[in-house]
């Protein structure tokens, strides 16, 4: 019997539940938010959709009931609040670090064995700062942006292609963020062929600019942030590794040493199977792919410095 603990049910967190039951990854999915009512509202409606799809996973919805969670394997963390109005940085990233942190907590001291996948942004730091919190090995604590971002880049390289997007293969490394993220357009491929002989270099480039603002983008349109592909985004990583599909999928980890860089979250190829994270894949990187991670890890850095400039660390 598998068990997933989804952590907020808003948007992300309620699209990551119901794919997961949909798809039948897990036996047990529980959805847990403070507000009163909505995870369950949410678990029952989907819980009415079974006859209709032949859905066997079990989900439950629960008010901060953190008893209602041991036992899971996976937990999912989407938690926190999006940038208000007048809001600094350092205002969103003291509100978001303080309910991770809080959240973290009461999930291990149910579930000390579980592996941990972050969405909360801001992601990176986010990642990082479940490290400083907690004495978990690396292997256990998962940033999933990478996974979402190369999902963006294979839709954009399937639209140019007027290809099924699940033929064309692509990879987005370094930070979850508009600047910083760095779509790796010589390895994209279309049912192995190299997407740089189909596509021209000036359309290529367009395609990874816009992936590094798809985000943005979906919320100028939908007046929000986006949630169906973030949230089937942490449900393929927890797919992943409650099945141990060893899949290569794009993840924030804690690098020690890798790509040049230590006491780093941030994107990069990895292998994830039952253990979580189980190895770190290199690529080498051409020298402007590295000045370009390189300027990614400084952005990284300087957010995750705002965690001890606020005490939050």
């Amino acid at each position: 019997m598998s068990k997933v603990t989804v952590v907020g049910a808003g948007n992300v967190g309620a699209t990551c539940a119901n794919v997961l039951a949909f798809k039948g990854i897990a036996d047990e999915v529980v959805l847990l938010d403070i507000k009163e009512g909505v995870s369950e509202g949410k678990a029952m409606d989907m819980m009415q959709t079974a006859q209709l799809l032949c859905m066997n996973t079990v989900v439950r919805g629960v008010t901060n009931d953190y008893a209602a969670t041991a036992g899971s394997d996976v937990v999912v963390i989407t938690s926190g609040i999006p940038r208000k109005p007048g809001m600094t940085r350092e205002e969103l990233i003291g509100v978001n670090a303080g309910i991770v942190r809080s959240v973290v907590t009461s999930v291990l001291e149910h579930s000390p064995n579980a592996i941990i996948i972050c969405v909360s942004n801001p992601m990176d730091t986010m990642t990082y700062l479940i490290h400083k919190v907690t004495d978990l090995p690396k292997n256990r604590i998962i940033g999933m942006g990478g996974a979402l971002d190369s999902s963006r880049f294979k839709y954009f390289l399937s639209q140019a292609l007027g290809a099924n997007a699940n033929e064309v293969e692509g990879m987005v490394i370094g930070g979850h963020g508009d600047t910083t993220m760095i779509p790796l357009k010589r390895f994209a491929t279309y049912k192995g062929l190299p997407v740089s002989g189909l596509i021209p270099a000036e359309e290529l480039d367009k395609i990874a600019a816009d992936t590094m603002v798809g985000g943005a983008t979906l919320t100028k349109l939908l007046g929000t942030s986006a949630w169906y592909a973030p949230g089937a985004a942490a449900a393929m990583v927890a797919s992943a590794v409650l099945h141990n599909e060893k899949r290569i999928i794009p993840c924030s980890v804690m690098l020690e040493g890798e790509y040049g860089h230590s006491d780093l979250c941030i994107g990069v190829p990895v292998v994830l199977g039952k253990k979580g994270v189980e190895k770190i894949v290199k690529i080498d990187l051409t020298k402007e792919e590295q000045a370009k991670f390189a300027a990614s890890a400084d952005a990284a850095r300087k957010v995750n410095n705002a965690l001890y400039e606020i005490g939050a660390l």
